[in-house]
């Protein structure tokens, strides 16, 4: 009886694999992550190497960045008023948190072909878990260089550090984790606020199959996070809003902006002379 349920939940798995690939060949992309983030990190800094980070300029000490997360093109409804809204108002950068694409090449493409140029709009954009799948990897590398990464805004009085960060495989890893603790180490004084964008979420606010961090490698980055004092984390994934706070560091998750979502929203971050303020904007 046990090994006929067996086989039983393994067909089960392997029709809701087969239905949700019909028509592309590469299921182990689907499956797994079919690259490792170590080789992702040393494509990352092979890249930032010859490719400067960012620095914004604004001309008053308050400015707008405009954030979302899980838009899962495909579909590009959400996708298209999220960025109206960017390019029309006083919107310094856009910022993806991840899954932003299902990985497959004509996603990325469509994607991308809707995505301003950095010179109209700068923008910003992580990997999620959905960008690596069907061998994605080479396909966000070829268009975006690098998935670890920070950039910089600079007012008339103050420097204010986004680091972009790679959670597509669950983990940071070593290297990446390595990385962070340097910046964090060397560079955190030198700036105003520091703000931190990761996919992957860090609280499980509810009842999900969506993955979390390793327990060990979030204990350690809850704990840097304090250390040298992260204004802000900002994550995706769980495609429902949540808000936590842990010392001085609040933690937001984003809604999905993927059509589908019936609570699809975008996040507004204001830095303001007195600090970060935020606001969930919905598009229904």
């Amino acid at each position: 009886m046990e090994v006929v349920i067996k086989q039983r939940i393994h067909l089960l798995l392997i029709s809701v694999l087969l239905s949700s690939c019909i028509g592309d060949t590469d299921l182990t992309g689907f499956i797994r992550s079919t690259d490792r983030i170590e080789d992702r990190f040393k494509a990352s800094m092979e890249w930032n190497t010859s490719n400067p980070f960012k620095t914004i300029t604004v001309e008053s000490e308050a400015y707008n960045l405009l954030l979302a997360s899980d838009v899962h093109v495909g579909e590009t409804e959400n996708y298209q008023k999220f960025l109206q809204q960017g390019i029309q108002n006083d919107i310094e950068a856009l910022i993806f948190v991840g899954d932003f694409v299902t990985g497959k090449e004509k996603d990325y493409e469509k994607f991308n072909d809707l995505l301003p140029d950095y010179e109209t709009k700068p923008r910003f954009l992580l990997t999620g878990n959905h960008e690596l799948y069907f061998d994605g990897w080479k396909h966000f590398q070829r268009l975006y260089g690098t998935s670890i990464y920070y950039f910089t805004v600079q007012t008339p009085s103050v420097r204010d550090l986004y680091i972009c960060l790679d959670s597509g495989s669950g983990t940071l890893g070593k290297s990446q984790l390595a990385w962070l603790k340097n910046l964090l180490q060397q560079g955190r004084n030198l700036y105003n606020q520091c703000v931190i964008f990761t996919h992957v979420n860090f609280f499980r606010d509810r009842h999900t199959l969506s993955t979390n961090p390793l327990v060990n490698e979030l204990l350690v980055l809850l704990d840097l996070f304090e250390k040298y004092r992260v204004n802000l984390v900002v994550m995706g994934h769980d495609h429902v809003r949540a808000e936590n706070q842990l010392g001085n560091t609040t933690y937001l998750t984003l809604d999905g902006l993927e059509d589908e979502i019936p609570n699809a929203s975008y996040l507004l971050l204001k830095k303001e002379i007195s600090g970060i303020t935020y606001q969930f904007i919905g598009v229904k």
